[in-house]
Parts: structure tokens; C-alpha cells; sequence
């Protein structure tokens, strides 16, 4: 008896150790919650971009962790930048500048996503919302809702820009970047070109869905919101359940990437007539170059930044700033939709406890002009587009409430997670693969003022262009360092700011000779960084365009042998357009010219119901 007592009372033991060893276990790695935003600057509380901004969760989480004051993004339009942050590969090592699958990209390709390395070492992974590009859901153990860009409203047989936006701008930009306000009921009214009411879609490019809208109380969930709740009812499931394995959480939020459009409440707490205008010193582009790059000298329509603002101040009668204070408004809005969703991300956290042992990274995929140079965009070398908000929060590592204002970028990203993590650094598939290019900041999350980082001086950012291949070498870049930002494009010209004395980069002392001696160590500096030539040269979209032209000639409409992106939008769409009871004849009669009876050219709709009541079946 005494035996069998002592075998259950190291049996017990024996189990209970085991379960404790088996907490200890799952206690070892830290969960990690990576938070996304698309398009967000430096409009967020404590980094200084606007004064009226609103992010009041966005700023607790700072006072948590560690803010990255200088963060930067390493190419400052979507697509590029994700798949370069995701990989921790640089764009002038892959040569993924600009929009093509990333995953059909020879290095990227061969070397593993953080997603994929995580659960390549024991994490589960699982991920919502737009955190690459595209080819998410592959990257993930478990995903939940696809990029959703919605709002959009609908007049019944198109997606149209909201009504509150004037020509020539909605026309010009579309439903994406042409349009921008308030969420709201529309169904009352009844659109002048179908004659049906509006109403309102939101989803991806490929399939969209109604959103119904009546007030703010019934009303159905957005594409950020839907996203926040999953990513809240997941990381309370997981609280609950205690898995042996930790996890990695990815949610990626599109506001505030245009459409600018969210619930009315959010433009409330904005009102119009309060709205600050960012300090712009005019004609303050004239000693910059950008446009030169993407468009002639005398032509500032090739530029889409510039495009974009001219046309804004045009649809409101040449007044810039309320056409600024408009569009600001929205993003405020848009950011504020944001911030509310991260709090609630973060309230899950701290009720579930698992903020204890949970790394946190809220970021975006770059920034956006206001109006700076009288440029309205992403996809620029100046600090409007490159900085990003950039906060880690490490249980037990990083420095609460910490500041650091070295310049740092997304390409530090994924080592950061890994050291922290204490993850094997060797992320390639194959040797087709390249090893990471970026450093771990865990030493500026402990010591944010002076630690001792192994990292470069400058941020470096290339900027992605429309081109028929890309070649390293002949692209354009910004190195952001503590006192100055240096442009280089690649028909050679240049700029050069002095940041400390002069923040809003107004004068270029590139044009200075007094400047010399540093332009040509930042020159150098910049031209070591960047290789010479890689042989590999994926498909640009120039590329694209191409092909699709040698499929679908008739997309030429002006027949001059070329055709344009204009041309190949609106062929797009006529394509993809919902196709009416006339066409669908047509094109029957195309295949059966027979059917038209009379011989007048042309099939009417009793000959083809009499044609296809006798045509037999295969």
C-alpha cells in the first residue's frame, strides 16, 4: 500500500512537473502582435505631424514601448515596401521596385516572409487584413479577412467616387484616389445616370460585397473593423486555450490609404473650419527634381503627386486651402478610424493578460504628402513620404516610454523580431535566396539614447518608377541621416537638406558649392550602398502592359500602335464592367452569324430565341 502510494505521489510529481515544464515551455518565446496601417505619416500623437491629430491609443502603446522618431521606410509605395519589410531584403537586392507578385520574384521567393520563418520554428501564425500586397493567405497558418479598400459607393451598375468629391479630381483619381468623406446614408437617393439608388460596396479588387449603411447604429462593419474583431476574437481564444505553442499575429489596417471614406463620427471630431494646414513654403518645389524623373521638365502631369495636388486645388475653384483642408480632414478621420480599432486590439491584451509576454510593433508601409511641395502622394524621396511611425513594445526589454531619434527603417524589422525571439537569423529557402540586410535594434530597445547599434548612419529608401526593367544602379534613392537627407535620382541630379536647421527640407544645398564637401560624402556614401548591376530583372509593369497589349490590340483605342495606362485602364474596365442582355446578343451573334434571318446585319430578339430554340445541343 505504502509502495503504491509512493509510485501516485511520483507520478503526480512527475506530472505536475512535466506541466510545468510544458508552461515554461510555451513561456520561453514571447508571442508577437504586428500591427500595419497603409499610407499613415507622421500624423500620430507624439511625432508632431499635425497638431489637431487624434491617436490616443496609438500614444499609449508609445508610452509603453519604444518610438523610432526617425523611421523610414525603404520604398514608399505599397507593394515594394511590404514585401521588403516582410523578407528583410532591401528592393535594390531582390529588384522588387515595384508591383509585379512578389512570390514570382527569383530572391524573394527563395527566402522565407517573417510569417513563414515563424512557423518554419514553432510559432502559429496567423494573420488578417493587408499586411503584404498580395499572396497573403499563403504566407500564414490560418488567415482571416482578405485587403478590403471599402468603401465604395455604387450608383447601380459602377463603383463611382463619393458624391461630396468635385471634378475634375474625382475623374482624374477614381474611386481609389479620387474620392474621400464621410460613411453615410445614401439609399435615399437615386443616382441621375441609372436611375437607382446608391449604395454602398466594400472588399478587394476582385470581389466586393454590400455594405449596408442606415445610420451609425445600423449599420454593417467596415474592412478594418471586420478585421479588428476577428484579430480580438482570436487573441481571446488564445487566451483562454494557453497553446504549447506561441503565436504571431499579423493585422494589417488600410485606412488611411484612400478611399479617405469612414463613419461620419470620425469627420465630427474634425470639424472642417478648425482645420491647421501644414506649414508650405511656396513654390518651394523649384529646387527639387522628382519631376524631371518621371516627366518632362515642362510637363508636371507625369508626376502623380503633383498631379494629384494640382487637380484637388482645380475641383475647388483654385482655393488650396480648402481643397487641403478637406482632403486632411479625411485622413484625420481615416487615422482616428484606426487608432479606435488598435485600442481595442490593445484592451484584448491587457484583460487576456497576454500583454505579459507579447511583443508589439505598430508601423506603417510608409508615409504621405499633404501638400509639401505642392505635392499630394506617397512615392517621394522627402520626409513626408519615407517616415513612418515605428513603436516596439518587448515585455522585459524595451524601455518604457522610451524615444529614439536615430535614424532606423523597416528593413531592421524582422531581425529586431528575431533576436528577440532568439530565432535562427538564416531565413533563406535555398542559396537562390538572399540573408537579411537589416540589424536587430533590440540594443536601441533597452538603451534608446545610447545604445551601441551595429546598423547604418543614414535610412536608406529607394523610390519605385514606371519603367521597362529595373537595374539598381539606375534607380533613384534618399539616405536619411541625423543632420541631412541626400537625394539622388537617376539622371544624376540631387539634393541635399539639412535637417536639424531646416526640418521641412526647403532649401536644397545641393544648388550650394559651399555645400560641396558634404554632397560628395553623402554622394559616396549613397553609391556604396547601391551595387552597380543584378543580372536578374524581374517583369516591370511596363512589361505588363505589354503583354496584355499583345492579347487585346483592341485596347488601342486612338490606334497609334501604343498602348497607354489610360487606355488600359478603361479597356479593363469595359472588360470587367457587368455586361447587359445587348452585349451578351452580340456576342452570340459574333458565333452565329446564321441566326440573322433577314440578312440586315443585325440579330434581333426574335431571332435569337428562334436560333437557339433550334440550335442543337453538343
Amino acid at each position: 500500500m505504502i509502495c503504491q502510494m509512493r509510485i501516485l505521489h511520483i507520478l503526480s510529481i512527475a506530472s505536475f512537473t512535466w506541466s510545468l515544464f510544458g508552461d515554461l515551455k510555451a513561456a520561453e518565446k514571447p508571442n508577437v502582435l504586428l500591427i500595419v496601417c497603409d499610407d499613415l505619416n507622421d500624423y500620430v500623437e507624439t511625432l508632431g505631424g499635425h497638431p489637431q491629430v487624434k491617436t490616443p491609443n496609438i500614444k499609449k502603446l508609445i508610452h509603453s514601448g519604444v518610438s523610432f522618431t526617425q523611421a523610414h521606410c525603404n520604398i514608399p509605395i505599397c507593394n515594394p515596401s511590404r514585401a521588403s519589410f516582410a523578407t528583410g531584403i532591401y528592393p535594390h537586392t531582390s529588384q522588387q521596385f515595384g508591383f509585379e507578385d512578389w512570390d514570382k520574384n527569383e530572391i524573394l521567393k527563395n527566402s522565407r516572409t517573417m510569417m513563414a520563418h515563424f512557423a518554419a520554428n514553432g510559432y502559429h501564425t496567423l494573420g488578417t487584413g493587408k499586411i503584404m500586397h498580395n499572396r497573403d493567405r499563403q504566407e500564414w497558418n490560418e488567415y482571416g479577412h482578405p485587403s478590403d479598400y471599402g468603401p465604395f459607393l455604387f450608383d447601380g451598375k459602377y463603383k463611382i467616387p463619393h458624391l461630396g468629391v468635385p471634378r475634375p479630381f474625382r475623374d482624374d483619381f477614381g474611386i481609389i484616389d479620387g474620392t474621400f468623406g464621410p460613411l453615410e446614408k445614401v439609399s435615399h437617393q437615386k443616382s441621375p445616370d441609372t436611375g437607382k439608388p446608391y449604395s454602398w460596396l466594400t472588399g478587394g479588387w476582385k470581389k466586393q460585397r454590400e455594405l449596408k449603411y442606415e445610420s451609425e447604429n445600423d449599420r454593417d462593419p467596415t474592412g478594418d473593423e471586420l478585421n479588428a474583431q476577428w484579430a480580438v476574437k482570436r487573441l481571446k481564444e488564445l487566451a483562454s486555450k494557453k497553446s504549447e505553442k506561441p503565436f504571431f499575429m499579423g493585422v494589417g489596417f488600410v485606412r488611411p490609404h484612400t478611399p479617405l471614406i469612414v463613419p461620419q463620427k470620425y469627420f465630427d471630431r474634425f470639424p472642417l473650419k478648425s482645420i491647421e494646414l501644414p506649414v508650405i513654403k511656396e513654390n518651394d518645389d523649384e529646387d527639387t527634381f522628382k519631376k524631371t524623373v518621371t516627366s518632362t521638365e515642362d510637363d508636371r502631369s507625369g508626376d502623380r503627386g503633383t498631379k494629384m495636388y494640382d487637380s484637388l486645388v482645380a475641383a475647388y475653384k483654385g482655393d488650396r486651402e480648402l481643397a487641403l483642408k478637406k482632403f486632411i480632414q479625411a485622413y484625420l478621420a481615416s487615422v482616428a478610424s484606426v487608432d479606435d480599432l488598435i485600442g481595442n486590439l490593445l484592451d484584448t491584451l491587457e484583460d487576456s493578460g497576454l500583454n505579459k509576454n507579447t511583443i508589439i510593433v505598430f508601423t506603417s508601409d510608409h508615409g504621405w504628402g499633404m501638400g509639401e511641395k505642392d505635392y499630394l502622394y506617397k512615392n517621394s524621396l522627402w520626409q513626408e513620404s519615407t517616415r513612418v511611425p515605428f513603436v516596439i513594445r518587448a515585455p522585459g526589454v524595451s524601455k518604457a516610454g522610451g524615444s529614439c531619434d536615430r535614424p532606423v527603417s523597416l528593413i531592421d524589422l524582422y531581425p529586431t523580431l528575431l533576436d528577440l525571439c532568439a530565432l535562427p537569423s538564416n531565413t533563406m529557402k535555398n542559396d537562390k535566396g538572399r540573408p537579411l540586410d537589416g540589424f536587430s535594434l533590440k540594443p536601441l530597445l533597452t538603451n534608446p539614447a545610447e545604445g551601441k547599434w551595429a546598423g547604418p548612419d543614414e535610412a536608406l529608401t529607394a523610390l519605385y518608377k514606371w519603367a521597362r526593367y529595373y537595374d539598381p544602379a539606375k534607380q533613384n534613392y534618399s539616405l536619411r541621416s541625423n543632420n541631412w537627407r541626400y537625394v539622388r535620382y537617376e539622371n544624376g541630379k540631387e539634393e541635399l537638406y539639412a535637417v536639424t536647421k531646416d526640418p521641412n527640407e526647403w532649401d536644397n544645398l545641393a544648388l550650394d558649392p559651399s555645400h560641396e564637401k558634404t554632397l560628395k560624402k553623402y554622394r559616396s556614401k549613397l553609391l556604396a550602398r547601391i551595387p552597380k548591376s543584378i543580372p536578374e530583372k524581374p517583369k516591370s509593369n511596363e512589361q505588363w502592359k505589354n503583354d496584355y497589349f499583345k492579347k487585346n490590340p483592341n485596347a488601342d483605342t486612338n490606334k497609334d500602335g501604343d498602348l497607354s495606362w489610360p487606355e488600359l485602364n478603361a479597356h479593363k474596365k469595359l472588360m470587367n464592367a457587368p455586361k447587359d442582355a445587348e452585349y451578351w446578343k452580340n456576342h452570340y451573334f459574333k458565333k452565329n452569324p446564321k441566326a440573322d434571318v433577314n440578312k440586315d446585319g443585325k440579330l434581333s430578339w426574335p431571332e435569337f430565341h428562334a436560333h437557339k430554340k433550334k440550335k442543337p445541343r453538343q
